[in-house]
């Protein structure tokens, strides 16, 4: 099942950004460090591009991600022209002053008196563009939840007397490209739950970190000490070993699917099980290329007759 979400605010918080874009000098683009490819929202590379503005990519919530793929990310991003990529966690004290430094450098022509700097952030839903704000102006300006979609209005702050910035709402595009895009974003908690099936993203996630983070696998949920091999199991198997550990069962004796579920999404998203990426720039150029190859059945007489 394709995941799809759009709430009817964000179209008019896409307009008010298109304006807004006149009027600053860069664009704070924050990520999740977990997922920053699928984390990226393709609308804020065409308004940018159209001012011709240049970027700061923040990869945000980097003490949840594997430092690992979070360093080729940030090789990644920063070969692209006029980008500045940077990992940190915005939750921890001091870690969010090195922004406007960053943006001087991509903007040596802004941050005095004359010519002020004005910094626009954007992102999706819930990768932490208000903890970003409240930590720039080291205090409490911007609402802040674990849901997506809690900021609904811009917000223009005077971080000093020569530079300003403007937080937006998370904003979404209208159709997400890649089935597993969908699933990233939906088990990093970037997308309303009224748009998934817990049980659905749980499955998704419990496929991709058996095979990239076994080991993290096991010692978390113990699956030794229950005499299972994590490098044979599926994410049925292993979302079935949660709910035995932990005793998840419903009144009819059947193990609850929905509350393991959860739990187990919640344990990525806290960072219980460890330090992960669910991407990686190797890892997305196989995806792109495997959803957009066509079915083997699509292939007609003719080119079967040249492979």
């Amino acid at each position: 099942m394709a995941i799809q979400w759009y709430p009817g605010h964000m179209t008019q918080a896409r307009k008010k950004a298109e304006e807004t874009m006149e009027f600053v000098d860069i664009v704070i683009e924050v990520l999740d460090a977990r997922v920053p490819a699928a984390s990226h929202n393709p609308m804020i590379d065409e308004m940018r591009l159209f001012r011709q503005r240049p970027q700061l990519k923040i990869l945000n919530k980097a003490d949840l991600a594997d430092p690992k793929a979070t360093q080729d990310w940030l090789n990644y991003f920063n070969r692209q022209p006029n980008t500045k990529a940077v990992a940190l966690s915005c939750k921890k004290p001091g870690e969010a002053n090195k922004i406007p430094k960053l943006c001087l450098g991509l903007t040596p022509h802004r941050g005095t008196h004359l010519k002020p700097l004005r910094m626009l952030i954007m992102g999706i839903p819930n990768v932490g563009k208000s903890t970003l704000m409240n930590a720039l102006l080291n205090r409490r300006v911007a609402k802040v939840g674990d849901e997506p979609a809690v900021t609904k209005s811009q917000q223009r702050f005077d971080l000093s007397e020569t530079m300003s910035i403007i937080d937006t709402p998370g904003m979404m595009w209208p159709k997400i490209q890649y089935e597993s895009d969908g699933y990233m974003l939906a088990a990093s908690h970037a997308i309303g739950r009224n748009a998934v099936i817990d049980e659905d993203v749980a499955l998704f996630l419990a496929d991709n970190l058996l095979k990239n983070y076994p080991a993290l696998i096991n010692t978390r949920y113990k699956l030794d000490a229950m005499k299972l091999d994590v490098l044979q199991m599926d994410g049925v198997d292993l979302l079935e070993a949660i709910a035995k550990r932990r005793s998840y069962k419903r009144h009819d004796g059947l193990w609850d699917t929905e509350k393991t579920a959860i739990a187990f999404l919640t344990d990525y998203r806290s960072g219980a099980i460890g330090r992960i990426s669910l991407e990686t720039p190797d890892s997305r150029n196989i995806m792109i290329e495997h959803e957009q190859s066509p079915p083997a059945d699509n292939i007609t007489d003719n080119e079967s007759d040249h492979l």
